[in-house]
């Protein structure tokens, strides 16, 4: 079986910038739509770029932490052979999020998000958001500094910052969480089957503007938003052995 060809992506720092040298020195350069793995030097942060990049072309990528934060990335070890350890890699599957954002002027703004969806005030006043699922409401108004719905594999990120859950990969649930809830003041948000449908309506937007955010795309003054899971849409992430997304995933709620 021949090597697969990879495409060699990194980060602007330094340390992923002479990683990317040494690696095309080994193993070459493809263009991602000529490649058979993609693979990612950086953060997280960095990760994300490239899914958003590239996933539509359906090749698997293969991150190296060269970052700050790298809970998606592998460890990089220069001394490694890296396509023993591209063959050897357990794949994790990932569904995004779909968001479609309606806003004050009319617009209809789309995105795709692999961590979270986020709702977020822009102003000094709180926002009032009213939460439907399925098309029933749930909440009539949430008074908070924000909310956001939460894929498995960014459970670990903002929305446990936020006191959200973690979620083991595979359980096909999102974590619904209200980011600085004020009212009601018992409610700290919800687990959710894959397949609901998340409505938010922002109250009153001119005097409360909210902004929503998926991954890192963002959507000034909208008036509501639609999140759900994407079924037809998928992303393989390529892990080590030793230290897959799942396990990760499990360390982290066991973290103390």
């Amino acid at each position: 079986m021949s090597s697969p060809r990879l495409a060699l992506l990194a980060s602007p720092t330094e340390d992923a910038q002479v990683a990317l040298a040494v690696l095309r020195a080994r193993h070459g350069q493809r263009a991602p739509q000529d490649a058979d793995v993609i693979v990612s030097l950086g953060g997280d942060g960095f990760m994300l770029q490239t899914l958003h990049r590239h996933a539509a072309l359906g090749r698997p990528v293969y991150g190296m932490k060269l970052g700050s934060v790298g809970f998606l990335m592998n460890h990089y070890r220069q001394e490694d052979d890296l396509l023993q350890r591209i063959d050897a890699a357990e794949p994790a599957v990932l569904h995004p999020l779909e968001m479609l954002a309606q806003t004050e002027s009319g617009a209809s703004v789309g995105s795709l998000a692999y961590n979270e969806v986020s709702l977020l005030r822009q102003t000094r006043q709180a926002a009032h958001v009213c939460i439907e699922l399925n098309g029933e409401v749930r909440l009539d108004e949430l008074v908070c500094d924000g909310v956001m719905l939460a894929t498995p594999a960014g459970s670990t990120a903002y929305n446990f910052s936020a006191h959200g859950p973690i979620l083991p990969l595979g359980a096909n649930v999102m974590a619904l969480t209200p980011i600085a809830p004020f009212r009601p003041r018992r409610w700290r948000g919800a687990v959710l089957k894959s397949g609901t449908e998340v409505r938010f309506r922002v109250n009153d937007p001119h005097k409360r503007p909210v902004s929503a955010t998926a991954d890192s795309h963002e959507v000034r003054d909208v008036t509501e938003v639609l999140v759900r899971e994407s079924r037809d849409r998928s992303v393989t992430l390529l892990f080590d052995p030793e230290h897959n997304l799942e396990e990760r995933i499990l360390i982290e709620q066991f973290a103390v």
